[in-house]
């Protein structure tokens, strides 16, 4: 078609030629994107060259995400291709970042339970700005510390503030979100309350690089050293633990001398003070607060501390002064009766590996796996430690302690290997005058009387997890309560300790059943096989 002397083309020919549709040409014409080079007598538009390369141009830029009147600016020259490619690569970026954070929210709700109101505050808290995140920090630190006199205190927590970066991995936004929940928890403010107290009262004034980095240099060192003793099997609340104690104690003392009552020598005063700043700075929700700026700030975590700090807090309770603990049961073994007459300890301990080898062969490998009474031990888990308490007691016998309390002492054959270990444990005892040589506070005769409680207590731990009868040996389970009651009876109960809180048992029940319950084990009549976990520690 041509009209005065120029080749045009109709709407239809030119949508034709660009694979365009002619509602979208005539809409960008309509819009001033590409205006018709003229029109027939008729009045129909018609199309040129120079509508062709138009139409092809706004074609690509929609295709890149612009929008119509960036189109029309640059096809008008308002800005150059690359100004409005740069400022479109911005929008993107921004659009992008929105995105990725929308969908790390989601991800996050696939690992977790939430509601429809816990999505919409998630999303909330994930959209806010570098500002707002500020400000929700300051806000809750102001509240937290509002009424106190702590200046120092105040300045550490407002200059670590989360900065999440443009473009955040899912673990800093699950970190960020978590964060943005926890500062609304009644707990964590009075956590952060208790601290700030205390730390003004005992070392006022900021702290310098050195001092903060001294007092990393001893997290790190008592650390080490309780996981070290927590590794070897050492009880928090045994004799063994006041040599892990006195350590920690001799290295924190020097860190003390810009505290006031500084304390310069080990003893009651020293451990006493020690212990009161480890409840004071064992808030674990206080713990999670600093993990998770860290998280958000993409610093290195240090590991959780709970079990650390829960182990070091018994043994200070149960060796308030150096040698307290080993000089209590020097006494009570000195001055104790023999429990089990007449026929004697060693005989009570042949009839306990007994009737616990009777339930280990009673196990079906279906059920390594079933739960059991005593912690977070599965069957498995408590089979394997019941032959590690036999060579426990039998390498202490021998003079050889063993430190191997992490490994696997099970194998293929978990009824082999208890029997291996109980007889190596019986042939330590029976050894000629092994149970009046004195073991450190004890005589020999207490090792195996604490073997047998040990196997008592942990084979009512499997009878129940099995749906077996647990009134083992009830005679010798009426022996063992009042020996437990007495030596164990005055032992923290706390969640690094061998024991949970005593349970409520029926005055009327069997004798293991009370024993159990009086060890924190939680006794009812389950009428079949254990079905959760109890609260509280096992023995160890």
């Amino acid at each position: 078609m041509h009209v005065d002397d120029a080749v045009v083309w109709n709407i239809g020919e030119i949508a034709r030629k660009t694979g365009l549709s002619v509602k979208l040409i005539r809409h960008w014409s309509d819009a001033g994107v590409v205006p018709p080079a003229g029109r027939t007598a008729a009045g129909y538009r018609v199309y040129d060259s120079e509508s062709l390369a138009r139409l092809e141009l706004a074609r690509t830029l929609r295709d890149l995400g612009l929008g119509l009147s960036q189109i029309r600016d640059v096809l008008d020259r308002g800005h150059t291709l690359a100004e409005v490619a740069a400022a479109h690569v911005d929008a993107l970026e921004v659009r992008i970042r929105a995105l990725r954070t929308q969908q790390a929210v989601l991800r996050s709700v696939t690992r977790r339970t939430t509601t429809a109101e816990g999505l919409a505050a998630m999303t909330r808290s994930a959209r806010l700005s570098a500002a707002e995140r500020r400000t929700l920090i300051e806000e809750f630190v102001t509240g937290a510390l509002i009424d106190l006199d702590v200046p120092a205190y105040r300045r550490g927590l407002l200059a670590a503030t989360p900065d999440l970066p443009d473009d955040p991995t899912d673990e800093q936004v699950d970190a960020w979100l978590e964060l943005s929940e926890l500062v609304t928890d009644p707990d964590l403010r009075a956590g952060m309350r208790r601290m700030a107290r205390y730390a003004a009262e005992h070392a006022p004034g900021d702290h310098d690089e050195g001092a903060l980095r001294e007092a990393r240099q001893l997290t790190d060192d008592w650390t080490l050293r309780v996981n070290t003793a927590i590794g070897e099997g050492i009880a928090p609340d045994s004799p063994a633990a006041d040599e892990v104690v006195a350590a920690v104690v001799a290295a924190w003392i020097p860190t003390q001398a810009r505290t006031r009552n500084a304390v310069r020598t080990d003893g009651a005063q020293a451990r006493r003070v020690l212990l009161e700043q480890l409840d004071a700075a064992s808030d674990r929700k206080v713990e999670r607060y600093w993990q998770l700026i860290c998280l958000v700030n993409g610093r290195p975590v240090r590991p959780a501390m709970a079990a650390v700090g829960d182990w070091l807090t018994t043994a200070l309770r149960t060796n308030p002064a150096p040698g307290a603990r080993a000089e209590e049961l020097g006494t009570l073994y000195d001055a104790g009766e023999d429990a089990w007459r007449p026929a004697g300890v060693l005989d009570a301990c042949e009839r306990t590996l007994a009737a616990v080898e009777e339930l280990v062969r009673a196990v079906e490998p279906d059920q390594f796996g079933l739960p059991t009474p005593c912690g977070d031990w599965d069957v498995r888990a408590l089979l394997n430690h019941l032959v590690w308490e036999n060579l426990l007691w039998a390498g202490l016998a021998d003079g050889t302690p063993r430190s191997d309390v992490t490994a696997d002492h099970l194998g293929q054959d978990p009824v082999a290997a208890f029997r291996a270990a109980a007889g190596s444990a019986l042939a330590a005892f029976r050894r000629p005058g092994m149970l009046d040589r004195r073991y450190g506070p004890a005589p020999g005769r207490r090792l195996v009387e604490q073997l047998v409680i040990e196997m008592l207590v942990h084979g009512w731990d499997l009878a129940t997890a099995l749906g077996r009868p647990r009134d083992l040996v009830p005679d010798l389970a009426g022996s063992a309560l009042p020996v437990v009651r007495e030596v164990y009876g005055g032992l923290p109960r706390t969640p690094g300790g061998s024991f949970g809180p005593s349970r409520p048992v029926p005055h009327d029940a069997p004798a293991l059943d009370q024993l159990a319950g009086h060890l924190g084990r939680t006794v009812t009549d389950l009428g079949g096989r254990f079905s959760g976990r109890a609260p509280g520690a096992c023995t160890t």
